[in-house]
């Protein structure tokens, strides 16, 4: 039995999402297989070699990959399951926006059902996915020959180094035409990145605008070393841009510390950050969701609560 993974990277290396997917795909049992298709990609490759718990990595470095695009990403996936005869049993992906973007087409072309954001693994063919916003964990029983399966990274813990698995160059597709790239707006911040971050500091409508949630949540977060988050409500106010949302529909967090700050907790902020090693609310609401999930809260208001806890940091 092989699992293929294929790896989310810049090239140059690995993305923190594909050591926690490398740690689901160990879980199953077979031999764990990275596939890294890019442009250049030899840093990546040699990246994916040293993880532990991998036994080979299979790199198709080509032109067509210098986009990431996701038609002509699923198609050299494809062709590898279809090259193996059968040995791939699994494939997996981070349950980011690169992973949406891919494996579902991966399974259509597969013809098989695609398991979405697993956060536990029972056997080879039975796993364990959130539904109703992360109020109930389903448990599904594939029957496919082939598990096409997106992975909650913030359920897994990251593999390690100290693997040396042998590299092997494989065909890479032809471009299959279907898409260009005419842009990429790049959001550049000296903070940590909001999905990988060890501490965040995530403000909602409380902060009553942009300019407060600037003015209030940026020391602090500057203090602690930590990512800027947000909620739906505060994304849809304007305070912030939409890739600060924490939050079903924005981004899946499990940091050490998450500060929510003017946060009511409604049950699509609750499934994105839930998980959260520790978290701490401060609002001025008692009756407030938020203080439902949270190891500590503070009945304040946040305008006297948070710059006295950043002075004392």
């Amino acid at each position: 039995m092989t699992i293929l993974v294929v790896a989310e990277h810049d090239n140059a290396s690995l993305k923190g999402a594909t050591l926690n997917t490398v740690s689901a795909a160990a879980k199953l049992g077979g031999d764990v297989v990275i596939l890294v298709a890019g442009a250049g990609a030899g840093g990546a490759a040699e990246a994916a070699a040293r993880v532990a718990g991998v036994s080979k990595v299979l790199v198709a470095d080509s032109a067509v990959f210098a986009d990431q695009s996701a038609e002509n990403l699923a198609s050299q996936v494809v062709e590898v399951v279809k090259a193996a005869g059968g040995a791939i049993s699994h494939v997996l992906a981070p349950a980011t926006t690169f992973g949406k973007n891919v494996l579902p087409r991966v399974a259509a072309v597969l013809d098989v059902a695609q398991i979405s954001e697993i956060v536990a693994i029972e056997s080879a063919d039975t796993f364990v996915r959130p539904i109703y916003a992360g109020n109930a964990l389903a448990t599904v029983k594939s029957a496919d020959p082939v598990k096409v399966i997106t992975v909650r990274t913030t359920a897994f813990e990251a593999a390690g180094e100290g693997g040396a698995a042998a590299v092997e160059q494989v065909a890479a597709v032809a471009d299959s035409g279907l898409s260009r790239l005419t842009g990429r707006e790049l959001t550049k911040s000296a903070r940590p990145e909001l999905g990988a971050a060890k501490i965040i500091v995530s403000g909602g409508r409380g902060l009553g605008s942009s300019e407060n949630y600037h003015k209030v949540l940026e020391p602090l977060a500057d203090k602690l070393g930590a990512a800027l988050g947000a909620s739906r409500a505060a994304v849809d106010a304007g305070y912030v841009p939409n890739d600060y949302q924490v939050g079903q529909t924005g981004k899946i967090v499990a940091p050490q510390l998450y500060l929510a700050v003017g946060i009511s907790g409604a049950i699509q902020h609750l499934a994105g950050m839930k998980d959260s090693k520790v978290i701490v609310a401060i609002n001025k609401d008692p009756e407030a969701p938020i203080f439902q999930v949270a190891d500590y809260g503070l009945v304040a208001d946040l305008f006297e609560a948070v710059p006295q806890l950043t002075s004392a940091v």
